[in-house]
């Protein structure tokens, strides 16, 4: 799919790839998933080269960032898909031009869709090639920053129903819920994980700009960018250390409560052990039993296996065991 952007305008989707001219005052070529006519459209009405996906997909950073005579190519990795719970980081290729800016992406992260109908709304924003690279960059970070700040309220909510549960709550968790906590820890980490490693080549892609794209008025913003985007993965960074840490404490809950059901069962073990003895010697059928014709017998059989039931559990209780 193509959607061409101009100043101001609504942008247009393009069905019919088969011409080599844009419609008047387009700046920005947003291909989503695109086909094969669709990237050779874009390549002739800009002249630049568009990397395929298997190229998007490179590690090496000479084959995510270079320049092609006056087209400049740099390739991040950005998170999408937080929607539907299912982060996942995506390749996203910038191909700037003089008079053009190219995007290729293979998922539809939400920041596109927000600052595509920003470009819609405001002229300032798709000015130029250049402008609309920059603020769109700067939408991403921004949402590299709410991305991480909800991640953060996550682990204050999991740490708050971890360690601060108040008195009318129950102490002990079940065990649903130490599942829910540990997918939850799990879930965060995903989040903070994929966003640092978006961080990081989104650092490297404006640290890449920063040597290529002429420093009249674009040096600052991209010394900010690059300075937010530093700030972002330090903070990520924290972040996945808490995640680290919660982790480590659910575990630990888990084996506190495994050690209280086995204790449990460990400490009535011993409590019944002299009752079953009691029951056992008077159990036997032996012809001489001195206390078969004992009166009181049978109530002393049963005074003797409380007796000894209750004497352990006191002690245990005294102790602090139980």
């Amino acid at each position: 799919m193509l959607h061409i952007y101009s100043a101001g305008e609504k942008r247009i989707t393009a069905a019919d790839c088969s011409g080599d001219r844009l419609p008047p005052g387009a700046v920005w070529l947003d291909l989503v998933d695109p086909t094969k006519a669709e990237e050779a459209f874009a390549e002739r009405v800009t002249g630049a080269a568009i990397p395929t996906r298997d190229e998007a997909v490179e590690i090496e950073p000479s084959s995510r960032q270079y320049r092609d005579g006056d087209a400049v190519t740099v390739i991040a990795s950005i998170v999408a898909g937080l929607s539907d719970n299912a982060p996942q980081l995506t390749p996203v290729s910038f191909v700037l031009t003089p008079r053009h800016l190219v995007t290729v992406r293979y998922a539809e992260p939400k920041v596109f869709e927000v600052f595509g109908a920003h470009v819609e709304r405001s002229k300032e924003v798709c000015a130029d090639a250049t402008m609309t690279l920059l603020h769109l960059l700067e939408a991403i970070v921004d949402r590299m920053a709410d991305v991480l700040e909800h991640a953060g309220e996550e682990m204050d909510q999991v740490s708050r129903q971890t360690f601060r549960r108040g008195p009318r709550q129950q102490q002990r968790m079940t065990n649903a819920a130490l599942e829910v906590l540990l997918r939850r820890i799990g879930s965060v980490q995903d989040v903070v994980s994929k966003s640092r490693m978006s961080g990081v080549s989104v650092a490297r892609l404006l640290s890449f700009l920063g040597t290529t794209l002429d420093p009249k008025g674009t040096k600052e913003q991209l010394d900010g960018l690059a300075k937010d985007v530093a700030a972002l993965t330090d903070h990520a960074s924290y972040l996945g250390g808490n995640v680290t840490f919660l982790l480590d404490a659910a575990l630990g809950l888990i084996n506190i409560e495994q050690n209280a059901i086995i204790k449990i069962f460990s400490v009535a073990a011993v409590i019944f052990m002299p009752p079953t003895l009691v029951a056992s010697i008077y159990g036997m059928n032996f012809k001489h039993m001195p206390e078969l014709d004992f009166t009181y017998g049978y109530p002393m059989a049963l005074g003797l296996m409380v007796c000894s039931a209750v004497l352990p559990y006191l002690f245990f209780k005294g102790r602090g065991w139980l």
